[in-house]
């Protein structure tokens, strides 16, 4: 069964894309059918997939649009073993096009019918911003990712967010749920960054990945190269630590599955 995962967070700077491109790279390289949906105006998850978001000939905006079937705009990745709907600049006229269409909360859900039994992953990276892109994500989504660093004001932006999504459940996407909070850029010698990590621990228990993925100089490195850390520096902490939060999502979806 597919399942369809939102990176969000209201705030910004806190690894989402990096996160949305290593792990749809982590869980291609452990044998699962990836498709990585870039939501951000930026198109920095295209560009960090090495796919080059100037040269689409069709992308997310289209799809939304209803203007371009959903598998014509797929493409596949130079390297890494998983598909991408890329974005582009076009995505920022999105709020507006959107605007007076029917149904416009539902367009990206609606496309996902007709492909997403061909993956097992589907994975959603969102702007920094609760817009009609991020909530086209949620109404979409199985389960969110909140990715987010152990900082005082992140705990702030923690909390609109499970508010936000709480007001989903009643009014759009009823079976919604948060699947993780994933600690990024970590540094254990950070005594506010421990406090804040336990803080997490306390509050929301096995919500807290066990992963931790710590501040790495490869991670920043290479979406310079158009391509998922584990193809720039497969030695490197921060693939590792993707690659064991690939292996501890499947074994959360698997144990979800059973009860």
């Amino acid at each position: 069964m597919t399942q369809i995962l939102a990176i969000a967070n209201q705030k910004g700077g806190v690894g989402k894309t990096t996160t949305s491109v290593n792990l749809a790279a982590s869980l291609a390289a452990v044998k699962r059918r990836v498709l990585l949906i870039d939501l951000d105006p930026q198109g920095n998850a295209t560009m960090g997939s090495g796919v080059d978001k100037n040269a689409l000939s069709y992308s997310v905006y289209d799809v939304l649009l209803g203007d371009t079937p959903i598998k014509v705009a797929i493409h596949k990745t130079p390297k890494a073993k998983y598909d991408v709907l890329g974005a582009n600049r076009d995505l920022s006229g999105a709020e507006i096009s959107l605007f007076d269409l029917e149904r416009r909360e539902l367009r990206l859900k609606e496309a996902l019918e007709h492909i997403k039994k061909s993956y097992d992953f589907i994975l959603i990276d969102c702007a920094p911003s609760l817009s009609m892109l991020t909530l086209n994500a949620l109404v979409a989504a199985d389960g969110v990712v909140i990715p987010m660093q152990c900082e005082y004001y992140a705990l702030e932006g923690l909390a609109d967010l499970t508010n936000t999504i709480e007001r989903m459940t009643v009014k759009l996407n009823p079976h919604l749920q948060i699947r993780g909070i994933l600690r990024t850029m970590f540094d254990p010698r950070n005594t506010l960054a421990n406090d804040v990590s336990q803080e997490l621990i306390k509050h929301f228990g096995d919500k807290v990945f066990e992963t931790v993925i710590p501040r790495n100089v490869r991670l920043a490195e290479a979406p310079a190269h158009g391509v998922p850390v584990m193809y720039y520096d497969k030695g490197s902490r921060g693939a590792f630590a993707y690659l064991s939060l690939a292996a501890e999502l499947i074994k959360k979806d698997k144990k979800r599955k059973t009860v």
